[in-house]
């Protein structure tokens, strides 16, 4: 299924894309005057020149990509950053750095990986007693190593 959105690119950039037809994430781009570099956990904000007018019902997730966070161990700090459909400034990345060594951002870089999924919205209903099941409250670390 393909939906429409529609975008403004700032960037000198191509639009993202998806690199393989079975892709569910679009790598999102640096859009810098010049290369920043993160020191060890160290974090800062990289703009991208994208906006972007989600439909009602949709959201863009930002993502780390894989690659960098295994080979460099850099990674969305907040991940998954949620774009709400109103939202219409810039993209922004948080990026963060947890490796030993720096990590040099430079304009064009793939720095993340955005998905776009449709989602649905709660209405609560107030109980006094939720459904048992086989897990009851159990929680964090429950089901043993």
């Amino acid at each position: 299924m393909n939906i429409n959105i529609e975008i403004i690119n700032k960037s000198a950039h191509e639009l993202p894309q998806y690199e393989t037809l079975f892709s569910a994430g679009m790598d999102l781009k640096a859009n810098l005057d010049q290369p920043i570099t993160l020191r060890s956990l160290e974090r800062t904000l990289i703009p991208t020149g994208l906006f972007i007018a989600l439909p009602i019902g949709y959201e863009a997730q930002v993502r780390p990509r894989s690659g960098l966070a295994f080979k460099k161990g850099i990674t969305v700090l907040n991940a998954p950053g949620t774009i709400d459909a109103d939202y219409r400034g810039e993209i922004k990345v948080i990026i963060a750095n947890l490796s030993n060594e720096p990590f040099t951002i430079n304009d064009g870089d793939r720095i993340a990986q955005m998905v776009v999924a449709q989602h649905e919205r709660v209405k609560w209903k107030v109980v006094e007693k939720l459904n048992e099941t086989e897990r009851g409250i159990g929680g964090f670390g429950h089901t043993g190593v």
